[in-house]
């Protein structure tokens, strides 16, 4: 592998990012509002291996103290090579004076608490597509 590491929004495809979602089962939406979502976040991280894009991650956050973590992916051929956990320390390492929150996909709980986190007792959620969510296992 030839893996590139970029942190900005220069050149990235929206297409390709809901391509990556939609292929790890992900929630995934057109390419604008992807487009969107990247160039509104507070960091942003890119993986590519030979000039493909590979997997992403992002989260928006105040600077201080506050962040969440949203669309942390990789393709499933790139996956258990340790890009999931490289593109969350780079990630982190963004907002590493935040309290960090996000949600993980059900069965991904153990992925994330090896990087320190924990699960909420007082999480809660408004979700647009709440009945979905609640049939996939995000919610109660």
């Amino acid at each position: 592998m030839q893996l590139k590491i970029q942190h900005n929004c220069i050149g990235v495809d929206g297409d390709k990012l809901s391509n990556i979602l939609q292929n790890v089962g992900m929630a995934h939406h057109s390419s604008e509002a992807h487009c969107k979502a990247i160039q509104s976040s507070y960091a942003v991280v890119f993986l590519y291996d030979s000039g493909k894009l590979i997997g992403f991650g992002r989260a928006n956050s105040d600077g201080a103290y506050q962040a969440a973590v949203y669309d942390c992916a990789v393709l499933p051929t790139y996956q258990g090579k340790g890009l999931g956990k490289r593109i969350m320390e780079e990630i982190l390492s963004q907002v590493e004076t935040c309290n960090v929150i996000l949600y993980a996909s059900p069965g991904k709980e153990g992925f994330y608490e090896k990087l320190g986190f924990s699960k909420l007792r007082t999480g809660m959620a408004r979700l647009l597509h709440s009945e979905t969510m609640h049939n996939r296992g995000f919610t109660q």
